[in-house]
C-alpha cells in the first residue's frame, strides 16, 4: 500500500478534489441555514429547506467530520482538530466519537458487547449473539424508522450517556478530562443556540413549526447516516464472532476486518462523492489513516491481496442490493430461531 503512494508521488491525505469538497459541503449546509435564517421561504420552502439541511450535515459528518477524526484528513494534527470540531457543530461530540468509534469500533468490528455500533436500541437485534426478544420479530421495520432518530439521540442524550457510564465497551471504570467536559457543554450549548434558539428568536414562527422543522432536518440526517453506517457490518456476508475460552478472537486483526466489513456501489459516483467512502468500509478499516479520496483507488490492490489470499472481499453492487441486504439480515436476526 505504501509503494502505490511513493511510486505515485501522492499524499496518503486530503489532495484538490478533498479540499474541493470540504468547501462544497460546508457551503452548502451554512448556505442552506442562512436561506432558513432569512425567513423569506413559505413553511413548505422552510421544509424542503429543513430536509436539505439535514443532508448538508451528514455529508459532513461522512466526508469532513469523519477523515478529520481519523487524523486522515491532514498530517497537520492541528488541522485534523480544527475540522474535527465540524462534528461538535453538527450536535455530537468528537472525543466520545474517537473512543466509541475509532477505538472500540476499529477494534473489536462486531464483536458483541464490545462494538458499540450494535447497540442501537433494546428493541433492535443487530447481532446473533445478543439476547433475542420477540420485539425483535418486527425489527425490520422498526429499525429504519428508529435509525431517523440517530441524530437526534446524538444531540440530547447519546453523548452525555456515554461520558457519564464507568463502563464504555472493554473500558471499565473510563473517567474524562475536565477539558473534554467543558468542551461537550460549551459545543452543546452552542449547537442547541443556533439550532434552536436563533430560529425561534429571528423566525415569525411558533414553538411547534420550530420543533417540525427540526425534527424534519433531524431525521433526514438521522436516516441517511444511520442507514449508510449499518451497510458496512449488518449484512448477510459479514461474520459476527465471537472470543474463544482465553478471551481471544481466532483470526488476525486484518482477516477479521475483512470478514466482519462490507463494500457497496462502487460506480456509484455520487454516492462516493457525498458519504466519503463509507461505501469503501473495507478500505477504511485497514487503512483508518489514509483520507477517504484515495479509497476507490486502493481498493482494486486490496481486492487483488484478498483473492489471492483466499480471504473474502465483501461487496454489494448498489446502494439497493446493500439495503436489501441489511433488511434481510435484521429479518434473520429478528427470528427466534437464530436465537
Amino acid at each position: 500500500m505504501n509503494a502505490y503512494f511513493e511510486e505515485n508521488n501522492i499524499s496518503k491525505h486530503a489532495n484538490a478534489q478533498m479540499v474541493a469538497k470540504t468547501i462544497i459541503l460546508l457551503t452548502f449546509y451554512f448556505g442552506t441555514y442562512g436561506l432558513i435564517i432569512s425567513g423569506q421561504f413559505g413553511l413548505w420552502g422552510m421544509a424542503l429547506l429543513c430536509v436539505l439541511l439535514g443532508i448538508g450535515m451528514a455529508g459532513i459528518g461522512f466526508s469532513i467530520s469523519h477523515d478529520a477524526l481519523h487524523g486522515a484528513y491532514s498530517p497537520n494534527k492541528y488541522v485534523n482538530q480544527i475540522l474535527g470540531y465540524t462534528f461538535d457543530m453538527l450536535g455530537a461530540n468528537s472525543y466520545i466519537w474517537k473512543i466509541t468509534h475509532n477505538i472500540i469500533h476499529h477494534t473489536y468490528t462486531n464483536i458483541y458487547e464490545h462494538d458499540e455500533d450494535l447497540e442501537v436500541a433494546a428493541f433492535i437485534r443487530l447481532s446473533p449473539n445478543a439476547e433475542y426478544k420477540p420485539v425483535h420479530r418486527a425489527q425490520h421495520i422498526l429499525a429504519f424508522f428508529a435509525y431517523g432518530f440517530a441524530s437526534l439521540f446524538w444531540a440530547f442524550v447519546k453523548d452525555y450517556k456515554y461520558f457519564l457510564q464507568s463502563s464504555l465497551g472493554p473500558y471499565e471504570n473510563k473517567t474524562h478530562p475536565i477539558k473534554e467536559w467543558i468542551i461537550l457543554f460549551v459545543t452543546k450549548i452552542m449547537y442547541y443556540g443556533y439550532m434552536l434558539v436563533l430560529p425561534y428568536l429571528l423566525l415569525p414562527i411558533t414553538w411547534w413549526q420550530l420543533a417540525i422543522g427540526f425534527l424534519i432536518f433531524q431525521f433526514t440526517s438521522g436516516i441517511i447516516l444511520g442507514v449508510i453506517f449499518q451497510l458496512a457490518h449488518v449484512v448477510e456476508e459479514t461474520e459476527h464472532p465471537t472470543e474463544n475460552e482465553d478471551g481471544n478472537i481466532e483470526n488476525a486483526w486484518m482477516v477479521h476486518q475483512l470478514e466482519t466489513t462490507s463494500n457497496f456501489a462502487h460506480d456509484n459516483h455520487l454516492l462516493c462523492w457525498y458519504i466519503g467512502g463509507l461505501n469503501y468500509q473495507i478500505e477504511h478499516h485497514l487503512f483508518p489513516k489514509v483520507c477517504s479520496i484515495h479509497y476507490p483507488e486502493i481498493s482494486h490492490i486490496v481486492r487483488e491481496v484478498a483473492e489471492k489470499y483466499d480471504v473474502p472481499y465483501n461487496y454489494h453492487e448498489s446502494l439497493g442490493i446493500a439495503i436489501k441486504s441489511h433488511y434481510q439480515t435484521l429479518k434473520k436476526f429478528g427470528s427466534p430461531a437464530t436465537a
